[in-house]
């Protein structure tokens, strides 16, 4: 059930972003040829006026099909005959969809939270027997983590677990103490054996978190947190694989945001006995809506990037015509960059198909 879920909300994730497309070229008076919801062979379709609405087979896409886009044509309602501003519109109104579709589906989840089940980035105290006794006390408010803001008890354990992924012994941790900020530069990070309330032992920190208690204005602030948080995500990621910090095998693509989403939607936890028992089906969704909403902002972030046939790449290139027109005196064929945004595209395929290939492997030896 929840692989055919995953299917679906990745489909509808990218026709929000052609819909965005769609809406903003029809307001701003672009020709729209065809608008599709999935890809592959037309399964349903009606002409309506000048645009061909279809529902196609597989529900993995959709197209906003409009007049002119990469070529020079004689109507006056083409895409490449309208002026600049208005196509800059159209081309980042796909991503601000995907956007405020991750913000709803961020604020929905975060009007379901109870109080203590976010936690606070102030310390509720040290466990005796760790190793920041005479460090960290009960009010320190963690500020930083390798200069990174924290806002939440969450995002100190993700910093401290990309320290953990770099291998790092260390990190640069500023709290807030007293009303003050203290700097505690090369901050080592050492685990000892704590033992649980269920009598089993794990490895720990020994750093325990307030709870917050989660009023609707508390409520509203942590949406527009996630949504941010999320964002910071994507940057990060980027970050990580510029700088070597992660590698190809660790992205996904269709495949394996799927399969991530059908593993969120049958979680298991240990119970006190030790044996693994699912989740409530509430939790799991919430799981699978929370992933949702990082891959629409995931594709509003990625989708702005200036790279050829991507809409940032879009934007870029009528940014650089301005400018050469200005230079060489005469409009720039569309059709040049076309053949860019077309190389771009090649590129973006195979990419894709590698990361395919990767994730079925990734499916199957799991």
């Amino acid at each position: 059930m929840f692989i055919v879920i995953a299917i679906l909300i990745f489909g509808a994730l990218i026709a929000i972003h052609e819909f965005g497309h769609f809406i903003a070229a029809k307001k701003l008076g672009v020709k729209v040829n065809e608008f599709a919801i999935g890809m592959g062979p037309k399964i349903l379709s009606k002409q309506r006026g000048e645009t061909l609405y279809a529902w196609r087979l597989f529900p993995i896409g959709g197209a906003c099909v409009m007049e002119g886009e990469d070529e020079n044509t004689p109507d006056p309602r083409a895409f490449t005959a309208k002026p600049r501003w208005k196509r800059a519109i159209i081309l980042v109104m796909g991503a601000a969809f995907n956007f405020a579709a991750g913000f709803i589906i961020v604020l929905v989840l975060a009007l379901c939270l109870k109080s203590g089940q976010v936690g606070a980035p102030t310390l509720a105290g040290v466990y005796e027997g760790s190793a920041y006794t005479d460090v960290l006390q009960s009010g320190d408010k963690i500020y930083s983590v390798d200069r990174h803001r924290v806002y939440y008890e969450r995002d100190f354990a993700m910093f401290v677990n990309l320290a953990e992924m770099r291998k790092d012994d260390t990190i640069d941790l500023v709290i807030v103490r007293n009303g003050e900020k203290v700097q505690l530069p090369n901050f080592a990070l050492e685990k000892r054996e704590f033992q649980l309330v269920n009598g089993n032992t794990a490895m720990l920190y020994g750093i325990a978190f307030n709870d917050m208690q989660m009023n609707f204005g508390q409520k509203l602030n942590y949406a527009l947190y996630d949504t941010y948080n999320n964002v910071r995500q994507v940057w990060l990621g980027l970050e990580m694989l510029i700088t070597g910090g992660a590698k190809m095998s660790d992205l996904s693509g269709p495949v394996g945001i799927v399969s991530i989403i059908s593993e969120a939607g049958s979680y298991s936890e240990p119970n006190a006995d030790g044996v693994l028992v699912k989740v409530p089906l509430s939790e799991r969704v919430k799981y699978v809506m929370s992933i949702a909403a990082l891959i629409a902002i995931n594709l509003a972030v990625v989708n702005l990037l200036p790279i050829p046939a991507l809409d940032g790449g879009r934007v870029f290139a009528l940014i650089v015509t301005f400018f050469l027109e200005k230079i060489l005196r005469r409009k720039v064929n569309p059709k040049y960059e076309g053949y860019v945004h077309a190389a771009g595209l090649v590129l973006l395929l195979g990419l894709t198909a590698v990361i395919m290939v990767s994730d079925i492997v990734k499916v199957v030896h799991h």
